[in-house]
């Protein structure tokens, strides 16, 4: 078993970090799923999506939900994901959706850490 991984997330943001996360892995160790939230879509519509996608994700080790910006409607609906097998991560980033992805069989306390380590360490300033 292994955690899952939902991404809810504006517009393709999610759809796109998942296709280049692949690309660079070659295949995904665990379960990845996202929902790309539109700018006219029904806010409870998305939570009832979100339930459904974290229950079908699930396996008995928990889910980790990734999303773009806290505050906002994605942000907003993954706190809504209740359930003491779910945590939420906000300010998603390559860096942390690849950390997350190279320890799938982490609890999912320990990797809620380490992908949110990634995604602090994957943010750098240029030289210049």
């Amino acid at each position: 078993m292994s955690v899952g991984i939902l991404l809810i997330c504006h517009n393709d943001i999610g759809t796109q970090l998942v296709e280049t996360a692949t690309d660079m892995l070659g295949s995904l160790p665990t379960r990845v799923e996202q929902i790309d939230v539109r700018q006219d879509d029904d806010p409870i519509n998305l939570l009832n999506r979100a339930r459904r996608r974290v229950r079908e994700l699930d396996d008995g080790d928990g889910v980790l939900v990734l999303t773009d910006m806290y505050g906002s409607t994605p942000s907003n609906i993954a706190n809504r994901l209740e359930g003491r097998k779910v945590r939420v991560l906000s300010g998603v980033n390559l860096p942390m959706l690849v950390r997350a992805l190279n320890y799938p069989r982490l609890p999912l306390e320990d990797i809620t850490q380490r992908a949110a380590l990634g995604g602090r360490e994957g943010i750098i300033q240029g030289s210049r």
